[in-house]
């Protein structure tokens, strides 16, 4: 990796134990890249600002969220405590939360559910969308050059339908559905 500032280099080498050495290599970029790559977050558009867009081994990327072991609430955890030191050091703490539906098709994709449409819904229509549900936790934080609250966003996880939930061959890999990996009640931040 490229010589980073000090004072960022200190932050990014925070998520470090979370993962083996091996797959922080490839973590520590697709982090990198993900700050500082327009538009939208993908592994081929990290690659390409991080000046790897030809990569004869990109898969091993791909790999680190696909295969890696690594605790998404340690590292929630982690990004929340950076975020309350940098915006919020002595004052309330203002949690936001929010759902996004996911649309998705397939018969491999066994987590959908069908929910109301947010967006296209009123309150005398309904609409009903079919896909995966997001809930996203998100720090409600001022923002002093941008005069205004930012939501912040700290942790993603997928809420599986009830449906698939209850279905007796509904798989157990509760890691890949985002399920908290401590105990119940767990702190999130320190």
């Amino acid at each position: 990796m490229p010589c980073l500032p000090a004072r960022f280099a200190a932050i990014i080498l925070t998520f470090a134990p979370l993962f083996l050495q091996r797959s922080w290599r490839h973590a520590e970029v697709l982090l990198l890249g993900a700050i500082l790559a327009p538009g939208k977050r993908t592994v081929t558009s990290i690659l390409r600002i991080t000046g790897l867009g030809r990569e004869r081994h990109f898969v091993n990327y791909h790999r680190v969220l696909s295969r890696a072991r690594w605790s998404e609430r340690d590292g929630a955890r982690r990004l929340l405590g950076l975020l309350l030191e940098a915006f919020v050091p002595s004052g309330p703490v203002i949690l936001g939360i929010d759902d996004t539906i996911e649309r998705r098709r397939g018969k491999r994709i066994t987590a959908k559910g069908i929910y109301r449409d947010p967006v296209r819904a009123s309150e005398a229509h309904f609409v009903k969308a079919s896909g995966l549900r997001w809930i996203s936790l998100m720090l409600l934080a001022p923002i002093p050059w941008a005069a205004r609250t930012w939501a912040l966003p700290f942790l993603t996880a997928l809420a599986p339908s009830e449906r698939y939930c209850r279905a007796p061959e509904a798989p157990q890999d509760a890691d890949r559905l985002g399920a908290p990996d401590g105990p119940a009640g767990a702190p999130l931040a320190p």
